[in-house]
């Protein structure tokens, strides 16, 4: 059934492509007699939370090296390094999604689909979320009107605001009964039509945002944990995206890799915290996320160093994405925002707030959430839970311990840089890679070359390790 549904959303889409006047000006397209001029408004869901689901992989796959999840497997990768690298491809595809998202929610409008406006919201404050959380002011408030060719850039921390206008907004628009137009449930490529469930992942993103300025004046634990209590229950309320036009883009990373495309090598950092030698306890997730080598052991990359192995060889003699794994298979769906991250962010705000027992639980509800998503044998996951390193009591549970936690839970998730850089880069025996291009670690992005080229209201970029407004 769910092979069915995937080709059939994607005949579709391949059919009936949307033209959108905001993407057209923005971008520059030369007008295409194939794309349909006025689609509806289940076409332009199904369109649009695909390519939410996209490019949150998009943007991991990016900075999934810069929290060493993964590594390049030759020495001195750009990315690898913290050199300047050009990512016009992730900026467009964001920015064309976001003008799809923009058109949907104005035919919305139009036609009384208060469902359809409420989703829109809901994907648009996640792309600010994706789009200010790399490169920090990026255009919004203009960017999709038909007279600006050159839009204005909006300070980080608007955007910051305006993604959380946007989920309370969402929020009021999908708790309305008087929608006009349902939500189609096999466009919905993530929640399925379920209104209620886009209404918790509103408060889940809502948290994370809250949660994300720890380190600044305004930071309100009280108000990260309201937003929690009206999110996610269980795993079954995750926000993700499963229907693609051949395989899961981690999967077809890992493939490629074996067709010798190398790519997908996971570093040395999260081998080594995985396996217990910088945390001092094994991690049965390991088995769930990667392979043992023909060596029967794990074995990282070292990130800007490449592999410790025979580069091109055919022998999988260190540790790679795995297309058995419950999170990057062929049909794994590709995961916005958890049950499990949501439980580590109540107990970093209960911990903050000083609320020790219910830090705890959510702390360790958080880890079997996991233990669950990635299938992992329950008697391994209690032996994990139960151990003295992990289960320490409320009076001793510490943010190094939630964050140690989250770090295998955001595993390929963009918000994994985010919570790095809140904390410092501090994860045991995390260090700089091999030939660095900072002395410290990176913060953020450079504007990408497709947009300094046309724009001329772009900044200069900052130099990538000078941390956002929210990391100082």
């Amino acid at each position: 059934m769910k092979k069915i549904l995937r080709y059939t959303v994607a005949f579709m889409m391949m059919g009936a492509m949307i033209s959108l006047q905001g993407c057209e000006d923005y971008f520059d397209l030369d007008e295409n007699p194939n794309l349909v001029n006025d689609p509806p408004l289940q076409t332009m869901l199904s369109t649009t939370t695909q390519k939410t689901g996209l490019n949150s992989q998009r943007v991991a796959s990016i900075t999934s090296f810069f929290v060493q999840y993964l590594a390049g497997p030759t020495a001195g990768g750009s990315t690898d390094t913290y050199e300047i690298a050009d990512y016009t491809g992730t900026w467009d595809a964001l920015y064309l999604a976001m003008a799809d998202i923009h058109d949907m929610k104005q035919k919305a409008r139009t036609e009384g689909a208060s469902e359809y406006v409420g989703v829109a919201n809901v994907m648009m404050a996640y792309h600010l979320m994706l789009v200010s959380d790399m490169w920090g002011d990026a255009p919004y408030s203009n960017a999709f009107v038909s007279t600006t060719l050159t839009p204005e850039f909006d300070s980080a921390e608007q955007l910051y605001n305006e993604s959380l206008t946007l989920l309370d907004e969402a929020i009021a628009e999908l708790s309305k009964t008087d929608s006009r137009v349902k939500l189609n449930a096999e466009s919905d490529l993530i929640h399925n039509g379920n209104t209620s469930n886009w209404i918790k992942t509103a408060y889940a993103l809502k948290a994370r945002q809250l949660n994300k300025v720890s380190e600044t004046s305004s930071y309100d634990p009280k108000a990260v944990l309201a937003a929690v209590e009206n999110s996610y229950t269980s795993n079954a309320d995750n926000a993700d995206m499963g229907v693609f036009t051949t395989i899961n883009p981690w999967a077809a990373v890992a493939q490629n890799n074996a067709l010798l495309v190398l790519g997908g090598w996971l570093s040395e950092q999260l081998i080594e915290h995985l396996k217990g030698t910088t945390t001092g306890i094994f991690d049965p997730r390991i088995e769930q996320i990667t392979e043992r080598t023909v060596n029967g052991v794990f074995i990282g990359t070292p990130n800007g160093a490449g592999n410790v192995g025979p580069a091109s060889s055919t022998v999988k003699d260190e540790s790679y994405i795995s297309r058995n794994s419950p999170l990057t298979s062929d049909e794994a769906p590709l995961i916005i925002v958890s049950y499990p991250e949501v439980k580590m962010i109540e107990a970093e705000a209960a911990l903050r707030d000083d609320q020790r027992q219910r830090a705890y639980n959510a702390y360790l509800e958080g880890i079997r959430a996991s233990m669950r998503l990635l299938q992992v044998d329950p008697a391994a996951a209690n032996t994990y839970v139960t151990d003295p390193a992990v289960a320490v009591g409320a009076a001793n549970l510490t943010l190094d311990l939630i964050f140690k936690e989250k770090y295998v839970i955001t595993y390929l998730n963009p918000e994994a840089w985010n919570d790095a850089r809140r904390y410092d880069y501090k994860y045991a025996g995390f260090t700089l890679p091999v030939g660095a291009a900072l002395n410290t670690f990176i913060r953020r992005v450079a504007y990408p070359v497709g947009e300094t080229s046309k724009n001329p209201n772009t900044p200069d970029s900052a130099p990538l390790s000078e941390p956002l407004w929210w990391d100082r």
